[in-house]
């Protein structure tokens, strides 16, 4: 048993205790996260979490528009149904943070859920990657009738002509309160039907909090319930 009047034995036992609890310093544990698992929050910029939840209401809002919206399609289904081409130019990034490895995720998760739904095909990311390069465009310059036009003619003669370009974008907003802050991450769709120029917006908003304690996020929590 460690006496308290002997301080050096007692530091050097609460060490050993703290070092126990919280583990070395340069290990790290990892473990496969199941489907029924909740995604991590990143703790310092936004994440799976945030990302994912973004990409499925703004497309499931553009796609419910659509039904209403512009029409211009280029062929014909085995059902009769006419189908909508798609080339999507990518997401640009406008917001306070890096999209880092996030950045060919969200392109490939827009490009598939919209390519999965009825009366959409859409381009393979391939074959728009390969054309943006060979005429030298970034994709926001698009908007540019010219370059638009570019694209068309190089596209159309790997046979993959198209009727709208899809537009992305990530904007954000900080509000800071005494070293907490709050972002809102909002990620805009615009479909652009390039025969027309009649264009279908549809956003999609997260509000996410950062605290640099558990307590800053409890008195966040408090004030909140108080002001009800």
């Amino acid at each position: 048993m460690i006496r308290k009047d002997h301080p050096a034995a007692w530091l050097l036992f609460v060490f050993a205790a703290v070092s126990i609890c919280c583990g070395c310093r340069g290990r790290q544990h990892a473990w496969i996260l199941s489907s029924d698992d909740r995604d991590m929050i990143g703790s310092h910029e936004a994440g799976a979490e945030t990302w994912k939840p973004l990409i499925e209401e703004s497309v499931a809002r553009l796609l419910g528009r659509c039904t209403d919206g512009i029409q211009t399609v280029s062929w014909i289904d085995g059902n009769g149904t006419g189908v909508r081409t798609v080339c999507f130019a990518g997401v640009e990034n406008r917001s306070s943070e890096p999209l880092g490895d996030f950045r060919e995720q969200i392109d490939d998760h827009i490009d598939t859920l919209v390519g999965q739904a009825p009366g959409f095909r859409i381009i393979s990311r391939r074959y728009v990657e390969a054309a943006l390069d060979e005429i030298r465009c970034r994709p926001d310059a698009l908007i540019i009738p010219e370059k638009r036009r570019e694209l068309q003619a190089v596209l159309e003669r790997q046979d993959q002509p198209f009727d709208y370009l899809l537009f992305a974008h990530v904007t954000s907003g900080t509000t800071a309160v005494n070293g907490d802050y709050q972002r809102d991450y909002q990620l805009t769709l615009e479909l652009l039907d390039i025969h027309t120029g009649e264009s279908i917006r549809e956003s999609a908003l997260l509000r996410k909090g950062y605290h640099r304690s558990y307590l800053g996020r409890l008195k966040y929590r408090l004030a909140g319930s108080n002001s009800r």
